[in-house]
């Protein structure tokens, strides 16, 4: 675990922001030696060590919080163990975060010149230290205590790798803490609203929001201080960043700079590169959730799954419904979840747009250059939806957002990992916990007027927490809503899952093959000109529905790999505590 922690990527890229020099040319003795090199050193944390998240992350805990529907797997019943792929690498990517992010340190402290500049040396230690307070914020909520890797030279040097213990977590999220305000201390305000959307004071002082809301439940009750602190971190950021929502909530998701970063509501940003040089520097998610044929480059195999039909009851629509007559009244369903009928003019933007009628049952439409045809002649999730938020479209799509095609499992596509919209409903949330009801409504209707969604007369935790799910869904986020409420609230927690519907339908490609397809011909004929919309064969199959929710299912099992190599880690092992603030320091 700490030794896939230690190794580090060279990466290179098309793009400054992402250029780190190669190791068959530079040793770090030679490198270092001005601000750009030293930029460059720590530009691969947005990227590379993080690779190995992405399916955990992207489509398993959004299938355990029940945002997701991929069939009655370990992740749908809750019941994930440690052998899990994506479970283990996951918890590898995290270690390596943290491993790399501390090595990144060590040589900016070691091996930087006088050429360099303390600005630029104090920057990028600040953003090395934010990604891995990120890291450890992470590992904290999906398996609950975990050992604290303060400096991995040191552990290696005492050959203690395999001794560790697990630090509870109450001391694991002062650690992160500490790590925050350090990262604050060193890096500069309003550095880079619209410029790649790196990491500043900002950006680590929302994040340090986030963590003090999820820290006060820690106790089994809600503790006051800690919302207090979440709520005017919170609003530091809001009132005094520059900050503020991007205009169209789609924007948010796609490629091209002059719309995801136009406010600066992006706070930590996974920046990838489609280059074949280097394996994890690119986004491959378009791969695992895209539906076969939607791009040309092929390697894509995810349609089989996509949002549940419980979160598309939550957005108020149903796949069972006539698609003409589907009315929306949330900007963020369409947005998340692509439906039978739905049109994206930001996808194949070479051939006007996206028509998800005829990518199913029309064989003439398809990718510019693909050299098959796209249809499959069926409904491909049985949910009723296909993912949006990760998708980039086609190659001309790509080409014309980053001035080169996408290649196979390889995309440039930015992932937002934490973002100005969160960051409204935690101060919504923590405003509401300390009993300021106002300030709560005000931002919750900031979010839903950005999304076209009518405001709320009155707000209460019920209407934060279902707008955080809106807002935030297949963002990797609201499993970890869960973990932090199930800490003095579980039964709640095991008592909504458990009413979800996290199954599927029966009939959807029967209902909608006849509604665009002659019968006589085979032919796609369009909507309506087939047969009148039938939904009598729809029907709502319970098979796969959640049986049994209890409390410890709410923290996830080590990788048994790394519980054979140091028993320490194991569920059954001694919890520390830690003195965080007299152990750990960052004296630099």
């Amino acid at each position: 675990m700490i030794l896939a922690g230690v190794m580090a990527f060279a990466l290179t890229s098309c793009e400054k922001f992402l250029d780190r020099p190669s190791e068959s040319s530079y040793t770090t003795l030679q490198y270092y030696k001005n601000d750009s090199q030293v930029e460059a050193g720590v530009n691969f944390l947005y990227n590379s060590p993080w690779y190995d998240i992405i399916r955990f992350y992207i489509y398993g805990s959004e299938t355990m919080c029940g945002n997701v529907y991929q069939g009655a797997n370990a992740y749908t019943t809750l019941t994930v163990n440690g052998t899990d792929p994506d479970l283990k690498n996951m918890a590898y990517s995290l270690w390596a975060v943290n491993g790399q992010a501390n090595t990144v340190i060590d040589n900016i402290l070691t091996y930087a010149t006088s050429d360099v500049t303390q600005a630029t040396k104090d920057r990028c230690i600040g953003e090395a230290l934010a990604w891995k307070a990120m890291a450890y914020f992470m590992l904290v909520r999906t398996f609950g205590d975990v050992p604290i890797v303060h400096n991995n030279t040191q552990v290696i040097g005492s050959a203690t790798y395999n001794e560790l213990s697990k630090v509870r977590k109450a001391d694991v999220y002062e650690y992160v803490i500490l790590t925050l305000e350090k990262a604050m201390e060193l890096l500069p305000k309003n550095a880079y609203i619209g410029q790649k959307n790196r990491i500043d004071y900002y950006a680590a002082e929302a994040l340090l929001a986030k963590v003090y809301l999820a820290k006060a439940g820690v106790s089994g009750e809600l503790d006051q201080e800690d919302l207090k602190k979440a709520r005017d971190y919170a609003k530091d950021v809001i009132e005094n960043s520059g900050r503020s929502l991007t205009p169209v909530y789609s924007d948010i998701f796609r490629m091209t700079p002059d719309k995801y970063q136009q406010t600066g509501e992006c706070l930590f940003t996974w920046h990838w590169t489609a280059t074949k040089e280097y394996w994890t520097a690119q986004n491959s998610i378009q791969c695992d959730i895209g539906m076969t044929g939607f791009s040309e480059t092929g390697n894509l195999w995810g349609g089989w799954k996509g949002p549940s039909v419980d979160l598309l009851e939550d957005f108020g629509v149903s796949p069972a419904d006539d698609p003409t007559t589907r009315v929306d009244t949330d900007d963020r369903r369409k947005a998340t979840c692509m439906m039978f009928g739905d049109f994206y003019p930001y996808f194949w933007t070479d051939l006007g747009g996206f028509d998800m009628y005829r990518f199913a049952y029309d064989p003439s439409y398809y990718a510019s250059g693909f050299e098959s045809t796209a249809a499959e002649g069926q409904w491909m999730c049985n949910s009723g939806a296909q993912y949006v938020k990760h998708l980039y479209g086609d190659c001309y799509d790509h080409e014309q957002a980053f001035g080169y095609k996408p290649w196979g499992m390889y995309n440039a596509l930015p992932t937002q990992v934490f973002r100005l919209g969160d960051l409204y409903l935690i101060y919504a949330e923590a405003c509401l916990l300390t009993g300021d009801d106002a300030t709560a409504k005000e931002y919750v209707n900031k979010v839903r007027a950005r999304a076209n969604a009518a405001p709320l007369s009155t707000v209460d935790f019920k209407a934060v927490w279902r707008e955080r799910r809106l807002e935030l869904a297949m963002e990797g986020d609201r499993w970890y809503d869960y973990v932090r409420r199930s800490y003095y609230d579980a039964q709640a927690c095991c008592d909504e899952i458990l009413k979800q519907h996290r199954s599927y339908y029966d009939g959807l490609n029967a209902a909608y093959k006849a509604f665009v397809v002659d019968e006589t011909t085979g032919e796609y004929v369009g909507p309506g000109n087939a047969k009148p919309w039938d939904n009598s064969g729809i029907v709502y199959n319970p098979m796969e529905e959640i049986k049994t929710v209890t409390e410890d299912m709410f923290v996830m099992p080590f990788p048994t790999e790394d519980v054979v190599m140091n028993p320490n880690v194991g569920s059954a092992a001694e919890v520390i505590s830690v003195d965080v603030r007299n152990t750990y320091s960052y004296d630099f």
